[in-house]
């Protein structure tokens, strides 16, 4: 019986401040890097001149299309991965069903939400994706050369959400609570890094990209693909 309290307490903690404090953090730490970042880029009196829509629209939109850029030619399998990770590690978590029922019970709002088989193929894809990146890291040269202990940690900031999301959904390992409340935990853990490790290129990928593509088409009149 005290168990059941003592999990009951922790699990309220963890799904209201701790999620609630997470996502304040990952907010407003996104808005803040978002800021410094633009107010760098006023400073530089290169970067603001040579951005122009019709060459970034053409590079985001060819960059989106699966092996449509000669990198993705290049190395199709590392490509495909890398593809297929950075999708389902964005919209699995926004459009699963049970995140939307919490949503919803929060703030009564719902939207569209994956298919359940479809979501864990998904979440099968990030953690496979994630097990490729570790030893890709640990056995290619190339790219252990490059590689630092921080990239180790955001693999792992990646991948426990997911494997924790998995095993408690299917009810493997531990109790269901347990697995949930760790679940949570990594979540929230994943949501404050963001914006603080190089989890944030997530912002910064469209302005690097804006650049590439315009100073290509501008001064190079070539393609940056």
């Amino acid at each position: 019986m005290t168990d059941i309290i003592r999990d009951t307490s922790l699990y309220n903690v963890v799904r209201g401040p701790l999620v609630w404090t997470a996502f304040f953090i990952f907010i407003f730490g996104s808005i803040y890097r978002i800021y410094t970042l633009l107010a760098l880029v006023k400073k530089d009196k290169i970067i603001l001149p040579y951005l122009n829509w019709k060459y970034i629209f053409r590079s985001f939109i060819h960059w989106l299309v699966p092996f449509n850029t000669h990198n993705w030619r290049r190395r199709p399998f590392i490509a495909s991965v890398t593809f297929v990770f950075h999708l389902c590690l964005v919209f699995t978590p926004v459009f699963l069903l049970s995140h939307n029922i919490l949503w919803h019970e929060s703030w009564g709002v719902r939207w569209w939400s994956l298919p359940e088989g479809l979501a864990d193929i998904m979440t099968l894809a990030v953690i496979f994706s994630c097990g490729f990146f570790f030893l890709r890291r640990l056995f290619a040269p190339e790219v252990r050369f490059v590689t630092f202990s921080s990239d180790y940690l955001i693999l792992a900031i990646s991948f426990l959400p997911f494997i924790t999301g998995f095993l408690a959904y299917h009810q493997l390992l531990l109790s269901h609570k347990t697995m949930v409340i760790l679940h949570m935990i990594f979540g929230s853990a994943m949501l404050i890094a963001i914006p603080f490790t190089r989890l944030a290129h997530m912002f910064f990928f469209f302005l690097t990209r804006a650049y590439l593509a315009s100073e290509a088409g501008v001064v190079r009149h070539s393609k940056d693909w």
